[in-house]
């Protein structure tokens, strides 16, 4: 396999792995899915397509951001990976070690809020912070310092991988609020505990290797 295809699949395959609990799709859909019950079906595709939209732009300037502002506070990027590879590990050790079930980047106590007009809480909080939260955003901008490259064309690859990373989220993100009754009938909470805690192992995986990359660069 030619080398920047490899890159480009093994920054893919990361960045679906660490954007996956802690945006929680599957998660996320059941706790907005009082917000979305009362809607009739074609607001509720409007309103999910406006989240899935903010959600996009978070990600994306959290990813462009990332590396500026590192530059501003003059953190280097071993330093970042290191970090943000430990936060990601600790993340896929509480998922791991939890005997409850958690969703990512949301507060449980939002889905008091009423659920009559959602229009005005489509941003705030429905995309953040239960959609993408400090979470996310902490995890791209560990994304980001680990697709830097001082190649330019090296450094397009890994940016277009996260890029596609990023769409592939949201468009599950487009998926599971839209049918958020079929998850709740179908998945049961056996089967989302299942779920998470795979990814949580592939989590705390993917984290040690970003980290283990950012102590070897430090050595070096």
């Amino acid at each position: 396999m030619p080398v920047p295809l490899h890159s480009f699949l093994h920054l893919l395959f990361i960045g679906i792995i660490a954007l996956f609990p802690v945006v929680n799709p599957i998660g996320s859909a059941l706790i907005i899915s009082p917000y979305l019950s009362r809607l009739s079906e074609s607001r509720k595709k409007n309103a999910v397509r406006k989240i899935t939209m903010y959600a996009f732009f978070i990600c994306i300037i959290s990813l462009f951001a990332g590396h500026w502002i590192l530059e501003l506070f003059g953190i280097s990027i071993p330093v970042i990976q290191v970090a943000g590879g430990i936060l990601i590990c600790k993340m896929g050790w509480v998922s791991l070690s939890s005997d409850q079930q958690q969703g990512s980047d949301q507060e449980k106590e939002d889905t008091k809020i009423s659920t009559a007009d959602i229009s005005d809480q489509l941003f705030y909080p429905l995309t953040f912070p239960i959609t993408t939260g400090a979470g996310t955003i902490s995890v791209l901008f560990t994304l980001s310092a680990h697709s830097a490259d001082k190649n330019w064309e090296t450094y397009l690859i890994n940016t277009s991988a996260i890029i596609l990373a990023i769409i592939i989220m949201c468009a599950l993100v487009f998926f599971f609020y839209s049918h958020t009754k079929t998850i709740i009938q179908k998945l049961g909470a056996n089967g989302q505990n299942i779920a998470n805690r795979i990814f949580a192992f592939l989590i705390f995986c993917v984290g040690l290797e970003i980290a283990v990359t950012g102590v070897k660069a430090i050595f070096h």
